[in-house]
């Protein structure tokens, strides 16, 4: 290809609304370009690389048996709200009717639609196992749409499906995705953790995170460098360590005490004069349309993925003020556990032991301060249900534990029964008996494996592409392409590199040379050929590998043998 036949409108400046380098460079390296908040349009160069990067999809999953189709991406609500999914989606859902009044939504993943094909298609246990993969176009209405394609309310991805007589099937399939991930990310340049995850919206019961560490990365990952361990934020689990029991301490009395307009645990915290390590939060949420109060210690938060879990509900949210005020009596920003009636408590583990700690008293400006369990409230339920922190322990070897931004590019989960029962996805087994099919799902963000490539492959001139995903391996650039022996030299290296089938780009403007060395780091194409004053006088040309600083002198008759070692 020739530059000054294709589409890279470059940019010199900072788009105004691009916050992380990958959205900065895709828009000035003329990749995608922004239609409206969370849509964007690809350019040459970037369909290129999103072509690459589906080709090397495609190629895993093929080797592992599973077979490509296409779903669509309009879906009947009426299939969603069998599920339950359509009330826990929500808003996040893009939803409308059609001419016949007929309710539809744009699909933001497939699990629905999958299982539905593979009931009214599958019969008999031999017809099992079987993967289906797709590449499509998800939906949704997401708030704050941002950093680009990171963040998108219409993005690109692989979801692929398995279908399997049993559990050890299930394994099976699991573990052929779970490699075939590895290779995929390994083959797009990315250095990349697997971590254990919550399954969250999904459901099942095993779910594994693919998360490329970076800075702009909206998730985090918890790393043990002692050990393997490796787990998303939301699933990592919190040592329980051994605390003294109030009952073998002298108790002070409880006491209800005056905290005007302190409805938080820092102003709460000051106003006492006591570290949040002595205070208890009363978190009041609704499961499943029911009252729960969740006890954490003053400097801790609450895991929602964790609590919900724990407690196996559908929905969970946090009550809002009405709600609080009908299950406890008392204002917001005041719960205790004290005194409540007809609400079930759960209390992390870090809360047991606590001594003489503060509460809310379920009373506007007012607090119990020297409160203690058994003695003025009950626990029944304990469970870990916050989020780890720094000054925790790693959970498998007891070591010091790292928590890291990442970017997450894949998820794949166990579901088992959850759609297939639910869907009436069944087969017939060897002895004639229905059976519901066990079920895999298999996700991989398109769009994200780009922006996550040049999260970890950029300077301060631009995009570093790895050879694998790069829309052109190689770039030409003649220095002055009025100098016709400069022309001739340029013409045959092009010529017989195209011959060699090595994707290349011309850099053919008339142009001057500071502007093409410009363009060239920053669209970031791997090998820069720069053919000028000594590829006439010499008989070479300067070979540069784009984010190295070093300049080789290529025989012209050996540049292409060198080029085809080099990618």
């Amino acid at each position: 290809m020739k530059w000054s036949k294709a589409l890279i409108p470059t940019l010199k400046e900072t788009p105004a609304d691009a916050e992380v380098a990958s959205h900065i460079l895709m828009i000035r390296a003329g990749i995608v370009r922004k239609l409206s908040a969370g849509a964007y349009s690809y350019l040459p160069l970037g369909f290129k690389v999103l072509k690459k990067v589906e080709t090397i999809i495609r190629e895993e999953l093929n080797k592992e048996g599973a077979l490509e189709v296409l779903l669509p991406a309009m879906h009947p609500a009426e299939i969603w709200k069998k599920t339950g999914r359509y009330e826990l989606l929500g808003e996040v859902m893009i939803k409308f009717n059609d001419r016949t009044g007929k309710e539809n939504v744009l699909g933001p993943t497939h699990e629905e639609i999958i299982t539905d094909l593979v009931a009214n298609n599958v019969r008999s246990y031999k017809d099992l196992p079987l993967t289906l993969y797709q590449i499509q176009t998800k939906f949704r209405d997401e708030p704050r749409p941002r950093f680009g394609v990171l963040r998108s309310k219409e993005f690109i991805m692989k979801d692929a499906y398995s279908f399997d007589c049993d559990l050890e099937g299930l394994n099976k399939s699991y573990k052929k995705m779970y490699d075939a991930y590895c290779k995929i990310f390994k083959r797009c340049g990315l250095k990349y953790i697997a971590v254990e995850a919550d399954a969250g919206f999904m459901g099942g019961d095993v779910s594994h995170e693919f998360m490329v560490p970076s800075e702009s990365g909206e998730d985090e990952i918890v790393i043990c460098a002692s050990c393997s361990y490796a787990a998303s934020l939301e699933k990592a689990e919190c040592v329980k360590t051994q605390k003294a029991k109030a009952k073998e301490q002298k108790l002070k009395p409880i006491k209800e005490v005056d905290t005007p307009g302190m409805s938080t645990i820092e102003k709460v915290s000051e106003f006492l004069k006591r570290p949040h390590t002595n205070l208890v939060k009363t978190l009041i949420y609704l499961a499943d349309k029911k009252p729960v109060a969740f006890l954490i210690r003053g400097d801790n938060d609450l895991n929602e993925a964790k609590a919900k879990r724990f407690l196996g509900c559908d929905i969970l949210e946090m009550a809002d003020e009405a709600d609080i005020k009908k299950a406890t009596d008392g204002p917001l920003g005041f719960s205790g556990p004290v005194g409540l009636k007809g609400v079930r408590i759960v209390a992390d583990y870090d809360v047991e032991g606590s001594i003489d700690f503060i509460t809310g008293a379920n009373k506007k400006d007012k607090h119990f301060i020297n409160v203690n369990i058994d003695r003025d409230f009950k626990v029944k339920e304990w469970a870990d249900i916050r989020y780890i922190t720094p000054k925790d322990n790693c959970p498998k070897c007891k070591k010091k534990i790292q928590i890291k931004h990442a970017i997450e590019v894949g998820h794949i989960f166990k579901l088992g029964t959850k759609y297939t029962k639910t869907l009436s996805a069944k087969f017939l087994d060897k002895q004639g008996k229905e059976q519901a099919i066990i079920m895999g799902c298999y996700g991989i963000g398109v769009n994200r494996i780009i922006a996550s490539s040049i999260e970890q492959g950029n300077d301060k001139d631009g995009i570093i592409w790895p050879h694998s995903i790069a829309p052109y391996n190689v770039l030409i650039i003649p220095v002055d392409i009025r100098d016709k022996k400069i022309l001739q030299a340029t013409d045959k290296i092009y010529k017989d590199l195209t011959k060699e089938r090595i994707d290349v780009l011309l850099d053919d403007r008339d142009q001057r040379a500071g502007i093409k060395f410009k363009d060239a780091d920053l669209i970031g194409i791997p090998l820069q050929i720069v053919i000028g004053k000594k590829a006439v006088s010499q008989k070479k040309v300067e070979l540069k590998l784009r984010g190295k600083n070093k300049v080789t002198l290529i025989d012209q008759t050996k540049i292409v043998e060198k080029v085809k070692k080099e990618i």
